[in-house]
């Protein structure tokens, strides 16, 4: 059948085109194009796909996207309340944070009637004694060495203090004058005599401590069989050591002035003479330790010329000497 004339313009102008471009005439050829008997075959060209491959190629929903989505509106809804559980977004992982909150009994937050009481916790002694809450402060041992200590110092306070001072009994000479003092020369003394002499400041100290009325061993020192020999009382408190600032004295000291004093003296009174002497040796022997000395400070402090004494080391030693006398 004659094509028209504008049939045959169209096809000149298709022929043009495919010219121009020889793809687009290959895929016009390959969407329609018939067998030798006549029949028509489809081809599969690019822009067409299997049923398999074109449902394959729908959309899929975007869970990455929805995963943001509900973990920015978890983030969002922590901000405006800070007591649940805040979430934080990395690489698309929702991570919970839980902001830790001391409390002080987390069982007590669960069901406050079933807070520990009394029975449930009873208190622990250190020696292994049941106590009540109110009496447990502080460790029962502990109690007991402190209510020792207050009934000691109770005992002191209502009696005198005790001490002990050292005197040489045999002849010495410093700076041509002899040091010598004994309880002898103590005992004729018309007097109260000055304790003089005293250059350590810790026996200053314990001079400076001294009240009138205390009581201490008269002890020789720094001869052949040393020990305590009688007893005095100090009849006059602390006073300055004039004999420092004598350069004729054999214990002057150039760094103690009339305007900044360093040394005292206490005047003392005789008031017994031992029978028998004890000595060093034997002060020693209750000195090991768990003996009734072990802490006597002229023991601890050998040089030490003025010591403290407790009262029970001046009333042990007294006993040593009833020994002695019923001994005898």
């Amino acid at each position: 059948m004659p094509k028209s004339a504008a049939g045959q313009k169209r096809q000149a102008a298709q022929a043009d085109l495919d010219d121009q471009n020889p793809k687009r005439a290959n895929s016009g050829r390959n969407e329609k194009a018939e067998a030798p008997n006549g029949t028509k075959r489809i081809t599969r060209s690019s822009d067409q796909s299997s049923p398999n491959a074109s449902t394959s190629s729908r959309k899929q929903p975007n869970r990455t996207s929805s995963k943001n989505d509900k973990s920015a509106e978890a983030s969002s809804s922590a901000v405006n309340t800070p007591n649940k559980k805040a979430k934080i977004i990395k690489k698309g992982i929702a991570r919970p944070v839980v902001k830790s909150k001391k409390i002080a009994n987390p069982k007590a937050t669960k069901n406050p009637s079933k807070l520990p009481t009394k029975a449930d916790h009873p208190p622990r002694a250190t020696d292994g004694r049941s106590s009540s809450l109110s009496e447990v402060s502080i460790p029962i041992r502990k109690a007991k060495a402190l209510a020792i200590d207050d009934a000691a110092e109770e005992d002191d306070s209502d009696g005198p203090s005790y001490w002990l001072m050292k005197a040489e009994p045999d002849s010495r000479m410093e700076k041509g004058k002899d040091v010598k003092f004994s309880i002898d020369d103590l005992m004729n003394a018309t007097e109260p005599e000055a304790w003089d002499g005293v250059r350590n400041p810790t026996a200053r100290n314990n001079m400076r401590a001294m009240m009138k009325g205390d009581m201490a061993f008269f002890y020789h020192s720094n001869c052949k069989k040393p020990g305590i020999v009688g007893t005095m009382e100090i009849v006059r408190e602390h006073s300055v050591d004039a004999s420092a600032f004598d350069k004729e004295h054999p214990y002057h000291d150039e760094k103690s002035t009339e305007d900044k004093p360093k040394w005292c003296v206490v005047h003392v009174e005789f008031r017994r003479k031992f029978p028998n002497m004890v000595s060093l040796k034997e002060l020693q022997q209750f000195a090991k330790p768990g003996g009734t000395l072990e802490n006597m400070q002229t023991l601890r402090m050998s040089r030490l010329s003025v010591s403290k004494v407790s009262k029970k080391e001046w009333d042990f030693i007294h006993s040593l000497l009833e020994d002695d006398a019923e001994a005898a």
